[in-house]
């Protein structure tokens, strides 16, 4: 039950996400921790939670990691690697620290964990690493011993298994909609532009790696249906207070700008998001297809790559790539991404914590 390589071994694997309510009761208590020392009023967490009682208080994103974990389990039986895998969240059950703790009692020594987060951000990758040094932490606190030591996967935005089930999921929306001069709008999570202006190793990592794949994605597209199409990056999904700049444009006021533009038809790729979690079943396909229907601007929403083989085969290649096992293959200008976050990465916009997976 270990991967040995000639870059180093590792006897688990910890899949890392965000984390989402999964009943009407769990959901002002999930929002709690995630807004957790903001001082927002629960009023206020109360009307947001509104999104997810639509769903009957189930957020998508617990049942997708279900199955992405189980797609991940057959691909390393498939491919030879006998590794177990162990589920954490940053903000809802299975938490972090109980899936640390279960691999301590388990004798895993050392673990390698994935994050279902592509890009370089402070919420997207440094945040995740803070959270996994407070679980170790918060686990070795009980004196029965150390944590696992753990490693993180590299960033995979601009990995083929990332972009080619997105480029087919833009061209069957393509074709659904059946109309000539659509435009691509690529949208992510907005983040404060403080914190996308330090983002990554050398800054501006977080729009310029969206930017990167948009463009790659944009191509392929082109050449699948010998088309030249226009494409935008836009934000979504807001949640700060509004005197703090956040990236612009937000997706439903740039729909009106290209309705008023005379466009004839956008699909929306949700680039910033693995699966189909909160942000795209409310805010994309409630809230901006809504917005696009009522203006008459003719709009699909793309899919995820969610369980995609090829992605789930890229995770396991990630895993291999970093016991050096395969190469690494990235499509970008970019070039794989460092496999150790510097010191100074995506820097916590309001106290230095202590963070794993990066350089000391």
């Amino acid at each position: 039950m270990t991967l040995t390589g000639p870059r180093g071994s590792y006897d688990a694997l910890l899949f890392v996400s965000f984390g989402g309510p999964e009943g009407l009761d769990d959901v002002v208590p999930f929002l709690e921790n995630v807004t957790r020392g903001r001082g927002i009023p629960r009023e206020r967490l109360v009307e947001v939670g509104a999104h997810y009682t639509a769903f009957g208080g189930v957020s998508p994103i617990n049942g997708q990691n279900r199955e992405f974990i189980a797609a991940l389990t057959r691909e390393f039986l498939d491919a030879g690697i006998d590794l177990p895998i162990y589920w954490g969240n940053r903000n809802w059950d299975p938490y972090l620290a109980d899936a640390i703790g279960e691999m301590r009692k388990d004798g895993i020594t050392s673990a390698l964990c994935f994050v279902t987060s592509a890009y370089s951000s402070y919420s997207g990758c440094r945040q995740y690493r803070e959270n996994l040094a407070e679980a170790v932490a918060a686990v070795e606190s009980d004196g029965a011993g150390p944590a696992p030591t753990i490693d993180k996967v590299r960033h995979y935005f601009d990995h083929p298994g990332f972009i080619e089930p997105i480029v087919d999921g833009i061209v069957a929306s393509i074709d659904d909609l059946s109309i000539h001069g659509l435009r691509l709008v690529f949208t992510t999570h907005s983040i404060p532009t403080s914190t996308a202006v330090s983002a990554g190793p050398d800054g501006d990592g977080y729009v310029s790696q969206h930017r990167a794949v948009a463009g790659i994605v944009a191509h392929r597209v082109g050449q699948e249906r010998t088309i030249d199409p226009d494409w935008d990056l836009v934000y979504q999904s807001r949640s700060g207070p509004p005197e703090i700049p956040w990236l612009e444009p937000d997706i439903s006021d740039h729909l009106d700008v290209l309705k008023s533009a005379g466009s004839a038809g956008v699909v929306i790729v949700p680039i910033g998001f693995v699966s189909d979690h909160m942000e795209v079943v409310w805010d994309l396909d409630t809230v901006a297809l809504d917005h696009a229907r009522e203006s008459g601007l003719p709009a699909r929403r793309a899919a995820t790559v969610g369980t995609d083989p090829r992605f789930v085969a890229a995770v396991r290649e990630l895993v291999q790539e970093r016991v050096g096992d395969v190469e690494p293959r990235a499509l970008s200008s970019f070039g794989p991404m460092p496999d150790v976050c510097g010191r100074n990465c995506c820097p916590n916009p309001r106290a230095d914590k202590p963070a794993i997976c990066q350089q000391q």
